[in-house]
């Protein structure tokens, strides 16, 4: 037991030094780590990481982020530009009008689903993983394709 001791203090000072070492340190890594977390949080924000406000109605971030969605949640059924495909009806059709199936009836059928009523289609399931800034810009986006193919809001 007389040769373990000596290296039982070794090691017990070493642990001190490392401890002396570390409480020595502590005071500059500490503010040196909050600098890099406050920087690493501002270049993502500057980024569009974070904090963006949603597109302002009708512009053209609106418009571009609901074609974007569209094409990657509605185009497969409702077909390229909303005009139709195999599975989904032509939402560029006069049935689709403001005034015959408003906003409130995309976002409806966005988050329920519905059955379908004008066409022989198989009924649209919902759409649950967009967030409300994804429905209003796919909603301006298919308004905007209407306006363009009526030259207007009605056809």
């Amino acid at each position: 037991m007389s040769a373990e001791r000596p290296h039982a203090r070794q090691a017990a000072a070493a642990r001190a030094r490392a401890r002396r070492r570390n409480q020595r340190l502590l005071p500059i890594l500490v503010p040196v780590a909050v600098v890099a977390v406050a920087a690493a949080v501002a270049v993502l924000v500057a980024a569009g990481g974070g904090g963006d406000a949603p597109p302002e109605p009708g512009s053209p971030e609106q418009l571009a982020l609901g074609e974007e969605v569209f094409a990657q949640n509605c185009a497969t059924c409702h077909g390229e530009a909303a005009r139709g495909g195999l599975a989904g009806p032509p939402l560029v059709h006069e049935i689709y009008a403001p005034d015959h199936h408003p906003d409130e009836a995309i976002r409806t059928a966005i988050a329920r689903g519905v059955e379908p009523h004008h066409w022989d289609f198989a009924a649209m399931p919902p759409i649950p993983n967009l967030d409300a800034d994804e429905v209003e810009a796919v909603i301006a986006y298919i308004r905007a394709e209407q306006r363009a193919e009526w030259g207007g809001d009605t056809p």
